[in-house]
């Protein structure tokens, strides 16, 4: 690819290859390499990384598995660390690193990309996945493709390091199935976005976290990935969900960078594909908003009679063909100053059809967006339909061509969220990283009345009550509270009382009492009388757990008998601030119940706000001792009332 600098291959038997003329050895060369391709067995290649370590060379890229990944590698992978010593080296077990704006490579496979001045950067976990993502053919520049491999040595985070440094790299994607060291991912992240270099990723594996934490709704509702994913919108890195929408957010991102916001506009010259938009944007935080009387008059003077005016907008066929026509409803439609326009266009086959009159489209759009200013694109319904030289030509005009309607607005959606993002101040305080303790990795788990002591303690309310070892006791402290009650089993043991019959709600008066109470006595040693809080609005659960790289996260969702049936859950890292807490309760599917849903009474959201920051408090004061907490459920109460714990589980590790 037109390398300016030297070339040297050594190899123990041969003289030449490829016209470069070969060298036995290390110790041979004229002088201490920048960067070298090590692809020998894994076993030498910890020889070849001592020897450049030794000549002082710059770094290398070591090729062969067999390290850490399998299970006879693990005493290699250290000896390559040491071998190394400061040499940084990516891999082992990967491809290594393109770099498309200089022209060097090292890299042992075929590539589709080619040489650009400025671009965007992929790094991968997968090489395959890299060079899969070279040969696309939709107009992305890519500046630098790392394929990171096993990360020994050399991290994600360092590599995101490194490439914020070339002013020439535009926006960073990330291919990922896992996090190595999140404290420093966190501190390069702030780096990118003080450089305004917006990243998004596509993350994909799940651990087996769930398999190794605490039996709970917890638990089972919130797996690795949904703690991945609330890391990645903490450190403002945009998630795609494929492929596709990974290289079309990257298509916006390099062209634009990020959306000042989620106010879109549509243009085609079809109903259908009109259609398609609107229908496509349903249920997302983008949006088509309806076009002012201003605007519909200026856009409606550019149009046939005929032509209902709208966003999105179907303009017929009457100007096709017509650039001076198209080029004033464009102009009309982008001067509206939404946050991306898109003019859906897709174009016909060029070995069977003629792309003739699709020309005046593609001029009109181009002068209406450097007339205008305004943030556009070029969508094509399907990514078939806009060949890679047209969208080469678009990228050089500043217009973002997009391929697919629905990877289009999932595309779209994470601009507006990066952009959202980066006008909120930084999070004064850091992430911490998994917490440490000094257990023997056992836990020990407390019944529910201890566990509600403790919530007591740190003034969250909780229902009146009292563990009882006998009847007498039982029906003693009863006479101190008021009818209704509830009566359960109180065992460390319980998790899911309701599964075995051990918990009684409703009971009206001292004979009812005493009959379940000799029903749960038979069966079980301690039982928990309390007042029962009725009238809630809603019931939430809250749960707190450790992911084992991630780190602490606290779990807010719908609770009670829904919290696994509705999968109504948001996740947040801790520690948390109010506003990350309230945004997690306002985007539960059951936030229009806690705020009056159709003129019902609404919750006492501040008490409910207020009880998780709490709960968190109480992680941050106990963060070294406590291992899961789960209160299930919170009772929502009506406004003025307050929230309640009536149900908690807590593990403490075996120290504490």
């Amino acid at each position: 690819m037109g390398f300016s600098g030297e070339i040297w291959p050594v190899h123990p038997t041969r003289e030449v290859i490829e016209g470069y003329p070969c060298f036995r050895r290390i110790d041979e060369l004229p002088r201490s390499p920048d960067a070298s391709f090590i692809g020998v067995n894994r076993n030498l290649t910890i020889e070849i990384v001592e020897q450049l370590s030794a000549r002082g060379a710059g770094g290398a890229v070591c090729y062969a598995s067999g390290f850490s990944e399998v299970d006879d590698g693990k005493q290699l992978n250290a000896a390559l660390l040491s071998a190394a010593g400061s040499m940084p080296f990516l891999g082992p077990n990967c491809y290594g690193v393109i770099n498309y704006l200089d022209g060097a490579l090292l890299w042992p496979d075929q590539h589709g990309g080619k040489r650009v001045e400025r671009g965007v950067a992929i790094l991968s976990q997968s090489s395959n996945i890299g060079i899969n993502l070279t040969m696309q053919a939709r107009g992305l520049p890519i500046a630098y493709l790392i394929a990171l491999g096993n990360q020994a040595q050399t991290d994600l985070g360092d590599a995101l390091d490194t490439l914020l440094r070339d002013e020439r790299v535009s926006a960073i994607g990330l291919y990922i199935e896992g996090f190595k060291d999140v404290p420093v991912l966190e501190r390069v992240t702030r780096v990118a976005r003080e450089r305004k270099i917006p990243v998004v990723a596509l993350k994909s594996g799940a651990s087996d976290q769930g398999a190794k934490i605490a039996q709970s709704h917890t638990a089972a509702m919130a797996g690795s990935d949904d703690v991945a994913d609330a890391l990645l919108k903490r450190l403002g890195i945009g998630r795609a969900h494929d492929l596709d929408t990974l290289i079309e957010t990257l298509k916006i991102l390099h062209v634009h960078g990020p959306l000042e916001g989620g106010r879109l506009c549509s243009m085609s010259c079809s109903g259908g594909e009109a259609s398609l938009m609107a229908d496509t944007a349903i249920g997302r935080k983008i949006n088509f908003p309806e076009l002012t009387d201003h605007q519909y008059q200026s856009i409606a003077a550019t149009v046939h009679p005929l032509v209902s005016v709208s966003n999105p907008l179907d303009y017929h066929t009457f100007a096709w063909n017509k650039e001076e026509d198209l080029f004033n409803t464009y102009s009309a439609m982008l001067e509206c100053r939404f946050d991306l326009a898109m003019l859906v266009l897709d174009f016909p086959r060029a070995d069977r059809c003629s792309l003739e009159t699709w020309e005046p489209a593609v001029n009109a759009i181009c002068r209406a967006a450097q007339k205008t200013q305004m943030p556009t694109a070029v969508l094509a319904s399907l990514p078939e339909s806009l060949p890679e030289a047209t969208a080469s030509d678009l990228m050089s005009a500043n217009i973002a061509p997009l391929c697919g309607i629905r990877q289009a607005l999932d595309a779209a959606e994470i601009a507006a969220a990066i952009g959202e993002f980066w006008k909120n101040p930084p999070k004064s305080d850091l992430l911490p990283g998994p917490v440490t303790s000094s257990d023997d990795g056992t836990k020990r788990r407390i019944d529910e009345w201890e566990a509600k002591q403790f919530l007591a303690k740190a003034e969250i309310t909780v229902p009146q009550g009292k563990r009882c070892s006998d009847l007498e006791e039982l029906l003693a402290f009863a006479e101190t509270i008021e009818f209704p009650m509830v009566l359960k089993a109180c065992s460390a043991e319980l998790i899911h009382k309701s599964d075995v019959a051990a918990v009684y709600v409703g009971i009206s008066d001292s004979d009812e009492l005493e009959n379940r109470a000799l029903e749960l006595f038979s069966r079980f040693e301690l039982l928990l009388v309390e007042e029962m809080v009725a009238s809630a609005v809603c019931e939430l659960i809250v749960g707190i757990n450790q992911d084992p790289v991630i780190g602490p996260w606290m779990l807010v969702g719908s609770g009670g008998i829904y919290a696994e049936l509705l999968k109504d859950q948001q996740v947040v890292l801790l520690p948390a601030d109010r506003k990350s807490l309230e945004e997690a309760v306002d985007n539960l599917k059951i936030s229009p119940i806690l705020n009056g849903y159709r003129s019902s009474n609404p919750a006492d959201y501040g008490a409910v706000v207020s009880t998780l920051e709490k709960i968190s408090s109480y992680w941050e004061n106990n963060k070294h001792q406590l291992a899961s907490l789960e209160i299930n459920p919170l009772l929502a109460l009506p406004e003025g009332k307050g929230a309640c714990a009536v149900d908690a589980v807590m593990q403490f590790q075996n120290a504490g």
